[in-house]
């Protein structure tokens, strides 16, 4: 399994963004998948996760209300609409996959990274 995030930018705090991560692999519906961000000089942390099925999702708190995790598994594909931006969300935020399974908010499940893509939200 590869994923390829894009869509990071610099924007404005209260600005939109849309984050996307393209998945190979033919069995992209046995996958849950989640984004996880890392600031300067902090741990990678979660963001917002999904189930293969699609019908569950999970946020952390402080982004809850303002980002929604969606996937597309007609077209392998995983997205991160992030609104109301906050300069405490600037960071590299990562797509990443596992095998479906529980937990799905814990990092250290995750077998599969991308890249990474970096947003900067300015005050």
């Amino acid at each position: 399994v590869q994923l390829q995030a894009s869509g990071g930018g610099s924007v404005q705090a209260g600005d939109s963004l849309r984050l996307s991560c393209a998945v190979s692999g033919r069995t992209f519906w046995r996958y849950s998948l989640g984004w996880f961000r890392q600031a300067p000089g902090k741990e990678r942390d979660f963001v917002a996760a999904i189930t293969g099925s699609g019908n569950n999702t999970d946020y952390r708190d402080s982004v809850k209300g303002r980002f929604t995790i969606s996937r597309d598994n007609a077209k392998n594909m995983v997205y991160l609409q992030m609104n109301s931006l906050k300069p405490e969300d600037t960071a590299v935020y990562y797509c990443a996959a596992r095998s479906n399974g529980l937990p799905i908010t814990v990092k250290g499940y995750y077998g599969y990274w991308g890249q990474g893509t970096l947003v900067t939200v300015s005050s």
